[in-house]
Protein backbone atom coordinates (compact mmCIF):
# COMPACT_ATOMS: atom_id res chain seq x y z
CA UNK A 1 0.00 0.00 0.00
CA UNK A 2 3.11 2.66 1.03
CA UNK A 3 4.61 1.53 -2.50
CA UNK A 4 1.69 2.45 -4.54
CA UNK A 5 1.33 5.93 -2.19
CA UNK A 6 4.83 6.97 -3.00
CA UNK A 7 4.54 5.87 -6.71
CA UNK A 8 0.87 8.05 -6.80
CA UNK A 9 2.37 10.79 -5.10
CA UNK A 10 5.59 10.84 -7.53
CA UNK A 11 3.45 10.83 -10.09
CA UNK A 12 1.81 13.92 -9.03
CA UNK A 13 4.75 15.92 -8.03
CA UNK A 14 5.95 15.17 -11.81
CA UNK A 15 2.87 16.27 -13.23
CA UNK A 16 2.58 19.71 -11.11
CA UNK A 17 6.04 20.31 -11.72
CA UNK A 18 5.53 19.59 -15.53
CA UNK A 19 2.42 21.73 -15.40
CA UNK A 20 4.01 24.40 -13.78
CA UNK A 21 6.56 25.18 -16.19
CA UNK A 22 4.11 24.47 -19.43
CA UNK A 23 1.87 27.72 -17.60
CA UNK A 24 5.37 29.36 -17.11
CA UNK A 25 6.63 28.91 -20.88
CA UNK A 26 3.38 29.99 -22.20
CA UNK A 27 3.43 32.92 -20.43
CA UNK A 28 6.41 34.14 -22.20
CA UNK A 29 5.64 32.20 -25.63
CA UNK A 30 2.13 34.89 -25.43
CA UNK A 31 3.84 38.06 -25.36
CA UNK A 32 4.98 38.31 -28.80
CA UNK A 33 1.88 36.58 -30.37
CA UNK A 34 -0.43 38.23 -32.58
CA UNK A 35 -4.12 37.61 -32.60
CA UNK A 36 -5.98 38.24 -36.05
CA UNK A 37 -9.82 38.29 -35.96
CA UNK A 38 -12.02 39.96 -38.38
CA UNK A 39 -9.23 42.35 -39.70
CA UNK A 40 -8.26 43.17 -36.49
CA UNK A 41 -4.54 42.22 -35.46
CA UNK A 42 -4.24 42.34 -31.79
CA UNK A 43 -0.71 42.61 -29.45
CA UNK A 44 -0.07 42.48 -26.29
CA UNK A 45 2.69 44.62 -25.22
CA UNK A 46 4.58 44.77 -21.85
CA UNK A 47 4.39 48.54 -21.56
CA UNK A 48 2.11 50.91 -19.11
CA UNK A 49 -0.93 52.15 -21.23
CA UNK A 50 0.24 55.93 -21.55
CA UNK A 51 3.55 54.71 -22.95
CA UNK A 52 1.95 52.68 -25.60
CA UNK A 53 -0.63 55.77 -26.17
CA UNK A 54 2.31 58.31 -26.69
CA UNK A 55 4.19 55.26 -28.86
CA UNK A 56 0.97 55.16 -31.50
CA UNK A 57 0.28 58.99 -31.76
CA UNK A 58 4.10 59.52 -32.47
CA UNK A 59 4.33 57.12 -35.16
CA UNK A 60 0.99 58.37 -36.81
CA UNK A 61 3.00 62.19 -36.82
CA UNK A 62 6.00 60.21 -38.52
CA UNK A 63 4.37 58.60 -40.69
CA UNK A 64 2.15 62.18 -41.59
CA UNK A 65 -1.47 60.44 -40.98
CA UNK A 66 -3.94 62.56 -39.79
CA UNK A 67 -5.90 61.45 -36.84
CA UNK A 68 -9.39 62.03 -37.85
CA UNK A 69 -10.95 60.85 -34.68
CA UNK A 70 -9.60 60.34 -30.60
CA UNK A 71 -12.52 58.18 -28.13
CA UNK A 72 -11.48 56.77 -24.98
CA UNK A 73 -13.66 55.68 -22.22
CA UNK A 74 -10.58 55.78 -19.40
CA UNK A 75 -9.68 52.03 -20.14
CA UNK A 76 -9.19 52.11 -24.22
CA UNK A 77 -8.51 54.78 -26.27
CA UNK A 78 -9.84 54.47 -30.40
CA UNK A 79 -7.47 56.46 -33.05
CA UNK A 80 -9.44 56.66 -36.67
CA UNK A 81 -6.66 57.92 -39.46
CA UNK A 82 -5.87 57.68 -42.81
CA UNK A 83 -2.88 56.54 -44.28
CA UNK A 84 -1.50 58.77 -47.44
CA UNK A 85 -3.19 56.15 -50.09
CA UNK A 86 -6.29 57.18 -48.43
CA UNK A 87 -7.08 54.10 -46.94
CA UNK A 88 -8.56 54.28 -43.42
CA UNK A 89 -6.71 52.79 -40.31
CA UNK A 90 -7.49 52.13 -36.97
CA UNK A 91 -5.66 51.81 -33.48
CA UNK A 92 -7.10 50.48 -30.16
CA UNK A 93 -4.81 50.67 -27.31
CA UNK A 94 -6.45 48.79 -24.30
CA UNK A 95 -5.44 48.56 -20.14
CA UNK A 96 -4.72 44.91 -19.42
CA UNK A 97 -3.29 45.59 -16.48
CA UNK A 98 -0.60 47.59 -14.90
CA UNK A 99 2.05 46.99 -16.42
CA UNK A 100 0.23 45.75 -19.85
CA UNK A 101 -1.48 46.87 -22.79
CA UNK A 102 -3.12 45.24 -25.91
CA UNK A 103 -2.96 47.08 -28.96
CA UNK A 104 -5.35 46.59 -31.98
CA UNK A 105 -4.77 47.81 -35.54
CA UNK A 106 -6.97 47.39 -38.55
CA UNK A 107 -5.73 48.90 -41.67
CA UNK A 108 -7.79 49.18 -45.03
CA UNK A 109 -11.45 48.31 -45.52
CA UNK A 110 -14.29 45.82 -44.88
CA UNK A 111 -13.32 42.77 -47.02
CA UNK A 112 -9.74 44.05 -47.96
CA UNK A 113 -7.86 44.36 -44.86
CA UNK A 114 -4.02 45.05 -45.38
CA UNK A 115 -2.38 42.58 -42.79
CA UNK A 116 1.10 43.79 -43.73
CA UNK A 117 0.81 47.37 -43.00
CA UNK A 118 -1.11 46.56 -39.48
CA UNK A 119 1.37 44.10 -38.80
CA UNK A 120 4.40 46.59 -39.71
CA UNK A 121 2.68 48.97 -37.52
CA UNK A 122 2.93 46.99 -34.80
CA UNK A 123 6.96 46.30 -35.44
CA UNK A 124 7.41 49.87 -35.14
CA UNK A 125 5.20 49.96 -31.83
CA UNK A 126 7.66 46.84 -30.66
CA UNK A 127 11.07 48.57 -31.21
CA UNK A 128 9.82 52.39 -30.10
CA UNK A 129 8.60 50.36 -26.55
CA UNK A 130 12.22 48.89 -26.31
CA UNK A 131 13.74 52.18 -26.28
Amino acid sequence: MTRKFAALFIIFCFWLWVGCAVVIIGAGVGAGTYTYLNGDLKRPYNAKFDKTLNVCLSILTDLDQPILEKTTDGEKTTIRSERKNGSPQTISVSISSEDWTEVSVRTGVIGYWNRELSEQFHEFIAERLKK
